[in-house]
């Protein structure tokens, strides 16, 4: 774990909010919600999320969904 990122604790606590896709392979949600605050954190543009979260098109997508569902509300 890096700096910024989900403590072990804090992940027990979003985990259960953040829904998953209804196709394809179960993604790792956790990197993906350090991806996003990440982005959040740094505000750099999406294309800059580091190769680490995973592709930054599919962190994207995941995010436009959790926004789309509610789960940051």
């Amino acid at each position: 774990m890096t700096r910024g990122e989900l403590t072990d604790g804090e992940w027990e606590l979003i985990e259960p909010h953040l829904p998953l896709g209804t196709s394809g392979p179960i993604p790792d949600l956790r990197s993906c919600f350090n991806a996003v605050m990440w982005r959040f954190r740094t505000g750099s543009p999406w294309r800059d999320v580091p190769e680490r979260y995973g592709s930054w098109s599919t962190i994207y997508d995941r995010f436009r969904a959790w926004a789309r569902d509610g789960v940051f509300q």
